[in-house]
């Protein structure tokens, strides 16, 4: 199956295990963090703002992978 499929053994039974990327780990442990920032500053805080906040705590991340995180968590500003 992995032949016909073009995919490597190893890669398939790391799939079929189901551990996480390094990365992946990082972006679940930041998806808290940001769920956290996003309830603080009482849901209007954007990317941009919310990326001296993150950094303050130990998170160190650009303002497009925050906001693609965000996007994941479908969190949006509430204008007030």
């Amino acid at each position: 199956m992995c032949r016909v499929f073009g995919v490597s053994r190893s890669g398939y039974y790391a799939w079929a295990n189901g551990t996480l990327s390094p990365r992946a780990q990082a972006d679940e442990r930041l998806k808290v963090a940001i769920k956290a920032v996003h309830t603080q500053s009482r849901e209007t805080y954007g990317p941009l703002r919310m990326q001296p906040e993150l950094a303050a705590q130990g998170f160190e991340a650009g303002r497009d992978r925050i906001a693609r995180l965000r996007r994941e968590l479908a969190l949006r500003c509430n204008p007030s």
